[in-house]
């Protein structure tokens, strides 16, 4: 109960309600809904018209499902999501041999979120047996079983798989990595140097990335700009600054994204992108400000913030030019889809 508590604190969670867990899966839902029930001494939540139960370990459903559950267990009194079987479901007999097989093109695994109107459900649970609260797993038999519910069935997801294995949470990080990584943001300033190559860059990021959304927008309007991107949960941004070795704009970035509490769910990725002519200032000096990104990326990673930079020479002629806008598109492309906080603070060259 300590960590839960903890898990809703840390990631600011509203409307959080938690109870007790039971020894077996129907035990725990049964304290859930006892919890919502008006004839317990200790229930202080409204009982819900509709309830519906679902599984931690399904962390990828979609609003969609939950809301076609929700809105056929109103008319029904009970609904599931159900998905296609991808292996043949067979009943062995005592001795070990097949007995028979189902056939597969005329059942369904059931799976989760599943809804019911409260009343159904909760009478449901308080006349099933003790055998039922030790062993049974599925609640839409309890409906049907106790209550003669019959739950209207929904067709669900391909992300409704459970995450029951090892090797699953490297599956769901990788999904959760593709999701975070659809939209980028190019912030640059206004002048037309910089207008010129931030664009250019742009286009070479549509193109390593043709099935993301990249946007741009001017720096100095960042304040009012950012407000919207973040609204739409943008986790991937790029400053890109010419002619110039400071990160003061890309301070301003991470103090808005800061601010905003983004990076509090999952962690943004910030790459700063620096044109630089090594002739008019000596390389070295260029380098000593550079380096500074390390010390940046140390304090905002203690918020979830992942900053890199990117170091392209500049100016040059048009092809060589277009070659390291490739190379810096292709690098900032690895850094954000692989989200590796081993990179962090690391300045690249493009």
């Amino acid at each position: 109960m300590e960590v839960m508590k903890g898990i809703v604190q840390r990631y600011q969670h509203k409307r959080i309600s938690l109870v007790e867990a039971g020894v077996t899966r129907h035990r725990s839902i049964f304290n859930g809904l006892k919890a919502l029930a008006e004839d317990q001494p200790n229930s202080k939540l409204c009982k819900p018209e509709v309830v519906i139960i679902h599984d931690a370990v399904r962390p990828f459903v979609e609003e969609d499902v939950l809301l076609k559950v929700a809105i056929a267990a109103k008319e029904h009194g009970a609904a599931g999501a159900i998905r296609p079987l991808v292996s043949t479901v067979i009943s062995p007999s005592a001795d070990g041999c097949l007995d028979h097989s189902l056939d597969r093109a005329s059942h369904r695994a059931s799976e989760m979120p599943q809804a019911f109107l409260f009343d159904v459900i909760y009478e449901a649970y308080q006349q099933c047996s003790d055998y039922d609260l030790e062993f049974g797993t599925e609640c839409l038999q309890l409906a049907l079983k106790y209550c003669h519910t019959k739950a209207k069935l929904v067709e669900g997801s391909p992300d409704l798989w459970k995450v029951t294995y090892k090797r699953d949470l490297y599956a769901a990080e990788s999904i959760i990595k593709e999701r975070i990584s659809q939209q980028i943001c190019i912030l640059m300033d206004a002048k037309e140097d910089e207008e010129h190559v931030g664009r250019c860059l742009e286009e070479m990021l549509k193109k390593e990335l043709n099935h993301v959304k990249v946007t741009s927008g001017a720096l100095c309007h960042a304040g009012r700009d950012l407000q919207q991107i973040i609204l739409e949960q943008c986790y991937n941004f790029v400053c890109v600054n010419v002619m110039t070795s400071d990160f003061e704009e890309t301070r301003k970035l991470l103090n808005a994204l800061e601010e905003s509490n983004l990076s509090i769910l999952y962690p943004v990725v910030v790459i700063s992108v620096h044109f630089l002519d090594y002739k008019l200032v000596p390389f070295g000096q260029k380098m000593e400000h550079l380096m500074q990104i390390k010390e940046f990326a140390k304090e905002v990673k203690k918020r979830n913030i992942l900053l890199c930079g990117l170091l392209v020479y500049y100016p040059q002629d048009e092809q060589k030019l277009q070659e390291s806008l490739r190379q810096g598109a292709t690098i900032i492309a690895t850094l954000i889809k692989e989200r590796s906080f081993g990179l962090v603070g690391q300045l690249l060259v493009a």
